[in-house]
C-alpha cells in the first residue's frame, strides 16, 4: 500500500520507527512530517495526512501525537476519511472490521514502539468484509454527506458544544485511555514507569494477571494491564465485591469472573473504566456450541465485554476439526454481535503441537481475538514454547496471545512475552511486581 504517515514533535520518535517498519514490509510510505523534535501543531500534520487519504494519494493514513485523540477529531473533520484512534489491537482491529476505517491514530505517551508495531500491522491486515458492518458503514457515509441514514430515522441537529463542554469530553477520554498531560501520567507513560516495568510494556504487553489480595499501591500504567481474577468455586458475594473494590481502587483493566457473578460485578463497576470477563464453557470445554453461545450471549446481556470461552479439547484430539471451528466460532459470532472481545482457551498441557497449530487455526478462521494456553484448572501451564507456537499461527491475522498457568516471576512474565504474549495470566502476580521493583504506593 501508500500509506501516509505524520506526527507531531511527541510522535516524531514513533513515527521514525513506524515509517522503517512499513518500509520493511514493501509498503510505499508518504512521509508528511514533522521532521524534528521542535514543536510544533497536531492539527497541521493531522490534516495534511487526511488529506492524502481523502485525495486518493495514500490508501491509509498514520497521524502520532501525545495521545492520539486531537489528531482523531482534526481528521474526521475532512470528508472521505474514517479517521480511528487505537491503543491495543482490539481496537485498530474493530476500528477496520466494523467501520472501515481508513487512517489510524496513535498516542506515543500511551503505548511503547512494540505494540505500536502490532497495532499498526493488525490495522493494515483486517478488512471490513461482514455485509452488517458494511451497511453500517454505508450510513456513516450518509450523515457525512447531510443525508439520512438509510433505515434509520431524521437526527435532530445537536446543540452546539461549548469549549467548556469538548474540555469535559477531552478530559474524560483521557482518563479512559490514560492521560498523557503533566509529569505523571495515569496511562501507560513508559517514560513514568518504573524500570522494568518499562520493559515489559516497551515488548508489547497489554495486561498482566493478576489474583485477589495485592498489598499496596499499584502504579496506576501498570494496575491497567492487570486482569483481576477470581475463578475458584468456592467464590462468595463477599469476596466478588471485595475484588471489586479492589478493582476500583487500582483501576484494573477488567474482573474476570464466573458467569453467576457478571450482572455482579458490572453493577458494581457500572461508572469505571473497568471492564466485566466472563469465562463460558469453563473449564472443561465439554459443551455443545450451542450452549457456549447462549452461555456468552447472557454474559454479555449482563454486561461483561469480553469472554473467555474453552474449546472442546476432545474433539480437537479426535480429528473432529469441523466440530472445534464451529463450537469457536458460535461463541466468537455471539461476542462480534455484541462488541465483546473473545478469547479462546486451547489448554495447551493436553495437546501435542500440532494439536495446538489446529487450535489456534481453528480460532484464527473462527475470526477470534485472542487465543490463550490454559485454564489454570489443567496438569500444566504456559511455557515459552508454547507462546511462540501460538503466536506463529495467529498474529498474521492480527490476533493476540494471553499466556496463563505457572507464571510466578518477573523473568518468567518476560520470557512469555518475548515469546509472543502480550497478555499474561499470573496468580504469583505479588512476585512479579515485587521483581519488577514495585512496592506498596508504587515505590
Amino acid at each position: 500500500m501508500k500509506i501516509a504517515i505524520g506526527a507531531d514533535h511527541g510522535g516524531f520518535d514513533l513515527k521514525t520507527k513506524l515509517a522503517a517498519h512499513l518500509k520493511s514490509q514493501g509498503h510505499e510510505v508518504l512521509d508528511l512530517g514533522t521532521s524534528s523534535h521542535e514543536a510544533v501543531d497536531y492539527p497541521v500534520y493531522a490534516l495534511a495526512v487526511a488529506q492524502a487519504v481523502a485525495e486518493g494519494r495514500a490508501q491509509r493514513g498514520v497521524m502520532i501525537d501525545g495521545a492520539g485523540i486531537g489528531s482523531c477529531m482534526v481528521a474526521n473533520k475532512v470528508p472521505g476519511v474514517r479517521a480511528a484512534m487505537a491503543y491495543d489491537l482490539s481496537s485498530a482491529r474493530n476500528g477496520r472490521e466494523h467501520n472501515d476505517a481508513n487512517l489510524l491514530t496513535l498516542g506515543a505517551g500511551l503505548i511503547g514502539a512494540a505494540l505500536a508495531v502490532q497495532i499498526l500491522d493488525a490495522f493494515l491486515t483486517t478488512d471490513c468484509q461482514e455485509p452488517r458492518h458494511q451497511r453500517r458503514v454505508a450510513m456513516i457515509d450518509d450523515v457525512e454527506k447531510g443525508s439520512t441514514p438509510a433505515g434509520g430515522r431524521p437526527a435532530a441537529a445537536p446543540d452546539a458544544l461549548s469549549p467548556e463542554d469538548l474540555d469535559r469530553i477531552v478530559a474524560r477520554l483521557e482518563r479512559l485511555v490514560g492521560s498523557t498531560t503533566g509529569a505523571a501520567c495515569e496511562g501507560p507513560c513508559v517514560a513514568s514507569a518504573p524500570d522494568r516495568a518499562r520493559r515489559l510494556v516497551e515488548l508489547g504487553a497489554t495486561r498482566l494477571g493478576h489474583g485477589p489480595g495485592s498489598p499496596g499501591e499499584i502504579p496506576r500504567d501498570l494496575a491497567r494491564y492487570i486482569d483481576h481474577t477470581i475463578l475458584k468455586p468456592d467464590a462468595t458475594r463477599e469476596q466478588v465485591l471485595a475484588l471489586c473494590a479492589e478493582a476500583r481502587k487500582f483501576l484494573f483493566r477488567s474482573i474476570c469472573v464466573n458467569a453467576c457473578w457478571t450482572k455482579t460485578v458490572s453493577n458494581a463497576l457500572r461508572g469505571t473504566p473497568v471492564l466485566t470477563c466472563t469465562v463460558v464453557g469453563f473449564p472443561l470445554g465439554a459443551t455443545l456450541p450451542e450452549i457456549k453461545a447462549a452461555e456468552a450471549r447472557r454474559a454479555i446481556r449482563d454486561g461483561a465485554r469480553e469472554i473467555d470461552m474453552v474449546i472442546n479439547v476432545g474433539a480437537l484430539k479426535g480429528g473432529d476439526d469441523d466440530l472445534v471451528l464451529d463450537d469457536i466460532r458460535a461463541v466468537v459470532e455471539a461476542c462480534r454481535d455484541g462488541g465483546a472481545v473473545c478469547k479462546v482457551i486451547i489448554e495447551t498441557a493436553l495437546l501435542t503441537d500440532d494439536e495446538k497449530r489446529r487450535a489456534c487455526e481453528a480460532s484464527r478462521r473462527a475470526r477470534a481475538h485472542f487465543v490463550k494456553t490454559s485454564t489454570g484448572f489443567a496438569k500444566g501451564g504456559a511455557t515459552a514454547e508454547d507462546v511462540a507456537l501460538m503466536a506463529a499461527v495467529v498474529q498474521g491475522a492480527g490476533m493476540e496471545v494471553k499466556a496463563s498457568g505457572g507464571i510466578r516471576s518477573y523473568a518468567d512474565a518476560r520470557r512469555m512475552i518475548e515469546a509472543g504474549a502480550t497478555r499474561i495470566g499470573a496468580s504469583a502476580s505479588v512476585a512479579i511486581m515485587e521483581e519488577a521493583g514495585v512496592g506498596a504506593g508504587g515505590k
